[in-house]
């Protein structure tokens, strides 16, 4: 039987819309349809707006095709300003606040026909406070974070396409925990004006879909590179496995993903190579923590002062964390952060990509913490293009996947080589 049309990725429904095979009208109100039946359950909605989605796609529907994503619905992580909708940042302090503007990156899908059909749970300003989503493909199980809401949207098909954002791992992670793919870019390669700021030398917007050709057609349309559409692969790619310094922290889950993707390589008759790192990558994770703490409590300076009873304990402790970092150790933190940087390409050595941990394993069953970002921090900081591809279950049947990682601004690469493994890498 033929897919629903809440079910299909962006890249299928984009030439009906253009041929006029289907509306924009009948997408929303399908993606609505859906999200009328199990919000209830996964509750991954902080606002819906549903009236002037379906106002918005009638009127594409009257004019000519806009742009590439004409008539696809988005939702929009509630940590981006919407000018049309609320947007609270995930916290109380901002319950009622209406944005004048939208973020650069929604203003900019709105011009390439996007509609943006609601604001999708954020943790408390994108940091470990979880919302009020569940995994779609385990209800007690938490759908990780800061991107919670986005990831569990796409992943129970309520909307083709999801704002994200990562500061550590939240992006990669919550995509890992629900089984679909999270495209974290190259630091700097989307406008951040307009969403909240956490880190300034951190913080990424990113992208989440149920395909490489969806997010990297979301990516196109935000940044206007269309050279980003061209996924075919000329040659057979070389990829390294690597486990990073991070490995102790992987369970038997991701030890077995690893080992799947080495037998699918050999089968493609790929050689079988792994990387290590530099021993200086071993210093990076801490790096990171401080410098996110550092850069926290100053992004967050005028709630802690005016409000911080309604901060999190948890947040309360890491803005503390953050002032406890002296002003000399902040600076030698972000010179060890660009020597790594300096040293990325020497460290891949001939290797286009690597593929490496998204996650620790499965999402815990949990809904009081959201996972540990332990294998993002490192590539977070070093600002580097990842993509994770969902291809694997675990024990109890939840998603697991890897991500593949590339070098500062070889994204076209990354998302050739996501989607060559993809294709590779089918659900097992």
């Amino acid at each position: 039987m033929p897919q629903a049309l809440h079910e299909q990725s962006a890249s299928a429904l984009v030439p009906q819309l253009e041929r006029r095979e289907i509306t924009a009208e009948q997408l929303v109100r399908a993606c609505l349809d859906r999200i009328d039946a199990r919000e209830g359950d996964v509750q991954a909605w902080e606002y819906l707006a549903a009236d002037s989605a379906l106002e918005q796609a009638r009127q594409l529907d009257r004019r000519p095709v806009q742009g590439l994503l004409h008539g696809i619905p988005i939702a929009v992580k509630d940590l981006f300003d919407t000018a049309d909708m609320p947007t609270t940042y995930g916290s109380p302090i901002y319950a009622s606040h209406k944005p004048a503007a939208d973020a650069a990156a929604v203003a900019l899908c709105r011009a390439q026909g996007a509609l943006m059909l609601g604001k999708t749970v954020t943790t408390e300003f994108a940091t470990f406070k979880p919302g009020k989503t569940r995994n779609p493909h385990g209800l007690t199980h938490t759908p990780g974070g800061s991107s919670s809401g986005s990831a569990a949207a796409v992943a129970d098909c309520m909307v083709p396409l999801a704002f994200a954002s990562q500061t550590a791992a939240s992006v990669i992670r919550p995509a890992a925990f629900c089984g679909v793919v999270g495209y974290k870019p190259s630091y700097g390669m989307v406008n951040r004006t307009g969403v909240k700021a956490l880190s300034d030398s951190l913080d990424t917007i990113g992208f989440i879909a149920r395909s490489v050709g969806d997010v990297a057609l979301f990516a196109a349309a935000t940044t206007s590179d269309r050279g980003l559409l061209q996924l075919d692969v000329s040659h057979a790619p070389r990829i390294a496995l690597c486990h990073t310094h991070e490995w102790p922290h992987a369970d038997e889950d991701t030890h077995k993903a690893f080992e799947h993707a080495a037998r699918v390589l050999a089968l493609a008759g790929m050689p079988i190579r792994e990387l290590q790192l530099p021993l200086l990558f071993s210093q990076l994770m801490q790096a990171q923590k401080e410098i996110m703490a550092f850069d926290l409590v100053r992004s967050l300076a005028h709630e802690r002062l005016r409000q911080p009873h309604l901060l999190s304990e948890h947040l309360n402790q890491v803005l503390d964390s953050g002032l406890e970092v002296p002003i000399e150790r902040h600076y030698a933190n972000l010179q060890l952060a660009q020597s790594a940087r300096g040293m990325v390409s020497n460290a891949f050595g001939a290797f286009e990509v690597l593929l490496a941990p998204s996650a620790i394993g499965e999402a815990p069953d949990t809904l009081t913490q959201t996972g540990d970002p332990v294998f993002s921090r490192v590539w977070t900081l070093l600002g580097l293009p990842c993509v994770h591809l969902p291809f694997f279950k675990g024990r109890t049947g939840m998603p697991v996947g890897l991500q593949v990682v590339g070098r500062h601004g070889e994204d076209k690469v990354v998302l050739r080589v996501a989607k060559w493994l993809m294709e590779r890498l089918a659900p097992v």
